[in-house]
């Protein structure tokens, strides 16, 4: 397989550095390929459409072992390919708080949360989910640290 869809490649979506250090297995089944799918059309795709400029998928795809290893939550969207994490500061040519009112105002989406967001509301990276049932809540969220440890408040606008 070449491509998830029109802008990400199956490498890009897979790709790890922690599962290369560790030699995990991170490679879904088709069933996951086409919750991947769904997510890059739905959501990337229009995105990327929009601002038609590249723009890095930094974690899409993680297997089991692999979320644990990282310390990701036993119930991670991206287990299960309904996530992706996405960040502009690698190209530099729109930013993240573009990609997240993007989102916010023009998909639908199970989950977006504006990741550590500097005062002025620039997040260090997007995430955002997609339920491959079209069960989707639209939550809206902002990760903060607090006593080192990641919490989540409701976006407010």
């Amino acid at each position: 397989m070449d491509k998830i869809s029109k802008h990400i490649s199956y490498k890009e979506a897979t790709k790890s550095y922690t599962a290369t250090k560790f030699n995990i297995d991170n490679t879904p089944d088709s069933k996951t390929i086409k919750r991947m799918k769904k997510v890059a059309n739905k959501i990337f795709e229009p995105l990327r459409t929009f601002y038609k400029v590249p723009i890095a998928v930094v974690s899409f795809y993680r297997s089991p072992k692999l979320n644990d290893k990282i310390g990701g939550s036993d119930s991670s969207q991206h287990v299960t390919g309904e996530a992706i994490d996405i960040d502009a500061d690698v190209y530099r040519s729109i930013t993240n708080k573009q990609i997240f009112d993007f989102i916010l105002h023009s998909t639908r989406f199970d989950q977006l949360i504006s990741e550590f967001p500097d005062d002025k509301g620039e997040p260090e990276w997007v995430h955002v989910s997609y339920d491959y049932n079209e069960d989707n809540r639209h939550e809206i969220l902002v990760a903060y640290k607090e006593d080192g440890y990641t919490k989540y408040k409701y976006y407010e606008g």
